[in-house]
């Protein structure tokens, strides 16, 4: 919680940078606008603990309203910019949020916001402007940059993904504290990734989800710089890493596919020797990808498993990686326990329910007790669960095979469609693909598959025999698709998660469902 203390020392060094246009924000004006806002915020009457919301594609503008909020006490949800006008209101409603900052880009959402949100008062666009919105530009250019005078640390409240039902937002206290009471930053490499202040983060997923807006507002902490991509592209991401000498960055799996499918020649034609540490998390990445990330980029990895709640987490580097392929790593923060329905803990290699214990729980979910009460174990009330499927090996590795909600149950056997995705992931025609069960009158459930093809391809019997084919040389026979469906673009955000609910709610019957 620096930027005071960057914008005295090195007020003109890029706090960060839009890659495709070169726009920089320094620390001098990260630090001024952020004051300014922090102000505003402070004259419409907001308090230590209220809530604001951020709705914005990748912009600069970003870390400005972050950073007004955490100056000042105050929780900041920020949204998905893909979601719909109903399902942003739900957000800011159910977040409290006081104020809405909302992007010009977004303009077709934000227009039909008004009559939605009418417990947040404040309401601030910036890049472009709609009545009954303030200006952003003439709030910055009316307040003075000096800071308030009491500048409590705030927080984030982000909300989960969605992915199995309505997002929850996950709320911790707020630290007893003021920006002020903070040493100074050492300027040593800080652990485990070795960010500092020479830091150059590379981040080409969407500022709204946790990672990446924990990670980049990390890297402004510690005086580093980060290079905000508009949304990720393969190529373009090999690109950047050479343009600007990044030094770190952050990825999912689909982004790893992504670019072990370009030419050859083009993946090879880039520098990338500045590169010195490739973060993945947000998903199991299949095997057979990451050796050959591993292979062209060398042993720069660096896989962690977590989830926005903090309850604990896992860690594990390329070359422990090697020797324990699949794994997450071991316990990082926290103790896992690996547990059956009932909450007896599961002897080494066989699946359960993945907890985390800690010292105290650190989070809840935001008007929803009763869902902070299923996330804890039956028993133990300081071990807690995220939804997934797992086992330990005799060292203490951790596997994830799955999600709880979408293991298959087929005459009585469980099938996680984790395993078949990562087989069939790297077939040189698929370029993505969603595995599921589906009602089967005499199994209770069968195994579908859902898959987009590269381009240039057409789906059909042929290929779908091809496909199934392929299959029995890579799983099991139980596990092998019944059938497989063609989809010409899969419901994934950028954030590399998969809304495989509403894939498989079409063949259960269930059309009412949003991507939410």
């Amino acid at each position: 919680m620096y930027p005071g203390y960057h914008s005295e020392r090195t007020p003109a060094k890029p706090a960060a940078v839009l890659a495709h246009t070169g726009e920089t924000l320094t620390y001098k004006e990260l630090d001024d606008r952020s004051n300014q806002l922090a102000r505003y915020l402070h004259d419409c009457g907001l308090r230590r603990g209220d809530h604001i919301s951020l709705f914005a594609d990748n912009v600069l503008a970003y870390f400005e309203i972050a950073w007004a909020a955490f100056r000042s006490g105050l929780y900041i949800t920020t949204i998905n910019r893909y979601l719909t006008v109903d399902e942003v209101s739900y957000l800011i409603n159910d977040s409290g949020s006081k104020a809405i900052f909302a992007s010009g880009a977004l303009q077709g959402v934000v227009e039909e916001l008004l009559p939605l949100i009418r417990n947040c008062p404040i309401r601030v666009m910036f890049a472009s402007h709609l009545v009954g919105w303030e200006s952003y530009e003439e709030i910055l250019s009316t307040y003075e940059a000096a800071p308030l005078d009491e500048q409590w640390i705030g927080g984030s409240m982000l909300y989960s993904s969605g992915t199995t039902g309505r997002p929850k937002g996950i709320i911790r206290d707020l630290p007893e504290y003021q920006v002020t009471q903070l040493p100074p930053p050492s300027g040593e490499p800080s652990p485990p990734y070795g960010f500092n202040h020479d830091t150059v983060y590379l981040s080409p997923a969407p500022l709204y989800h946790a990672a990446p807006f924990g990670f980049t507002n990390s890297i402004l902490r510690l005086g580093g710089t980060v290079v905000v991509m508009p949304r990720f592209d393969a190529e373009e991401s090999l690109n950047y890493i050479e343009q600007y000498q990044v030094t770190h960055s952050q990825w999912v799996p689909t982004m790893f596919v992504r670019m072990l499918k370009l030419p050859e020649e083009m993946r090879h034609r880039y520098d990338l020797s500045s590169h010195r540490c490739a973060i993945h998390a947000a998903a199991p990445c299949p095997v057979d990808v990451k050796q050959r990330m591993i292979e062209w980029w060398g042993p720069i990895l660096d896989e962690y498993y977590a989830g926005t709640e903090g309850n604990g987490s896992t860690r594990i580097g390329s070359e422990e990686w090697l020797e324990h392929p699949g794994s997450v790593g071991k316990t990082a923060s926290g103790t896992v326990h690996i547990c059956d329905e009932e909450g007896n803990e599961l002897p080494a290699r066989q699946p359960g329910i993945v907890y985390f214990e800690q010292e105290r729980v650190g989070y809840r979910y935001h008007n929803a007790p009763g869902k902070t009460r299923e996330a804890h174990h039956p028993t133990h009330n300081n071990w807690t669960a995220l939804g997934d499927i797992g086992y330990l090996d005799e060292q203490g590795y951790l596997y994830l095979t799955d999600r709880k909600s979408f293991m298959i149950v087929s005459g009585g056997v469980n099938i996680y469609p984790q395993e078949i995705e990562n087989a069939y992931i790297l077939h040189p025609k698929v370029l993505d693909i969603a595995v599921f069960g589906v009602p089967n009158e005499d199994f209770g459930e069968e195994v579908k598959a859902v898959v987009q093809l590269v381009d240039g391809f057409a789906g059909g019997r042929e290929i779908e025999e091809e496909l199934i084919e392929f299959g029995r040389e890579k799983i099991a026979n139980f596990m092998i698709p019944k059938s497989i469906d063609f989809i010409e673009e899969m419901p994934r955000l950028p954030t590399g998660k998969l809304y495989k609910r509403l894939l498989r709610d079409r063949y259960w019957g269930k059309h009412d469902s949003r991507i939410i």
